[in-house]
């Protein structure tokens, strides 16, 4: 099936709607300090910011919420908060933007993560983490597999998304692997470069090009070398398809017994990559959960990331803009 039929991709896309997605992973809020710089400081060679305005996004696995629930999909998040502020700030967001906060614990032993970053006419100036990366309590843990397993039978897909924040073991991914396995659910994973095999099994891992090449061990740097890491990757984790982004180049699709297939990138402007891994993810998911295969679905997402690159700050896009641009980018 030719994956820039259109009226196929526009059929993927109107059933977003009938999608629900549990996503796993390290919650984190997302603060945003806009301003602007007229002069240096006397005191260290800095920009003074002059702050207009701030606001919070949901930011790490709840920007892929928060991205699937923009995109008309149903979405139930699962992950740790801190007993604090900046946790019920964030499931405050969630939930005013209709994400399913049920999965959402309290970690008392840990502050709720959160960025903030600084921009000033349209660039940002400096980022400031606030975290505690640490392993979850084995209580906190069963606490997350439990609802896992729960809520597993409810869903059409499965997404762990790994900031390597301390919710993403070696455990959880092996209970809710098994889970979506036993409950034939699609199973896709944005990785940590560190954790990569703590992922074998799963349907879909989505690496950027950096990520795939400190998985493999060597740089990717033509592309020879990609398909040798792709193809490597899909041996030793044993999933079903492994998609590499590479930025300005697109993205490369492997699937166990075919070739190759890259699709060029339809990024016109580029503003912020912010969360555009997310957006890859949640727009391959929802493609994949409601019948698209792998290269349509990575089609439609690639599509979608070239859409929120072009915005300030970690963004999100909607099926209306989406369809906009698959049309405009096929000619149709």
């Amino acid at each position: 099936m030719d994956y820039r039929n259109f009226k196929r991709l526009k059929n993927i896309i109107s059933k977003f709607n009938q999608a629900r997605v549990l996503v796993v992973g390290d919650l984190i809020l997302d603060e945003f300090i806009w301003g602007s710089v007229s002069r240096i400081s006397p005191e260290a060679p800095v920009p003074v910011v002059w702050v207009e305005s701030e606001n919070f996004m949901p930011g790490g696995a709840s920007n892929v919420a928060n991205n699937i629930r923009a995109l008309g999909g149903e979405v139930f998040i699962v992950g740790v908060v801190g007993a604090d502020s900046r946790g019920e700030v964030l499931q405050d967001l969630l939930r005013k933007q209709g994400v399913h906060c049920d999965g959402i614990f309290v970690d008392k032993q840990r502050p709720t993560t959160e960025k903030t970053r600084v921009i000033a006419h349209h660039q940002q100036v400096v980022r400031i983490d606030r975290e505690k990366v640490m392993a979850l309590s084995d209580l906190v843990l069963d606490k997350i597999i439990d609802f896992i397993r729960q809520k597993i039978r409810e869903v059409d897909a499965l997404i762990i998304e790994d900031y390597g924040k301390g919710v993403v073991v070696p455990r959880l991914v092996r209970e809710a692997v098994r889970a979506g396995k036993k409950w034939g659910r699609v199973i896709t994973v944005d990785p940590k470069e560190t954790h990569f095999f703590y992922y074998r099994g799963v349907t879909t891992i989505t690496p950027n090009h950096h990520e795939a090449a400190s998985a493999v061990g060597f740089k990717i740097k033509d592309g020879d070398s990609l398909e040798r890491a792709g193809q490597k990757l899909l041996d030793r984790l044993r999933c079903e398809t492994v998609l590499i982004t590479l930025g300005e180049n697109g993205m490369a699709i492997f699937q166990q017994g075919k070739k190759m297939v890259k699709i060029p990138t339809v990024a016109r402007e580029v503003f912020d990559v912010s969360g555009a891994g997310d957006t890859v993810i949640s727009a391959y998911t929802l493609a994949r959960a409601v019948g698209g295969n792998a290269i349509e679905a990575s089609h439609v997402s690639n599509c979608a990331a070239g859409i929120v690159v072009g915005k300030v700050g970690v963004a999100v896009t909607n099926p209306d803009e989406l369809l906009r641009s698959i049309r405009k980018e096929m000619g149709t």
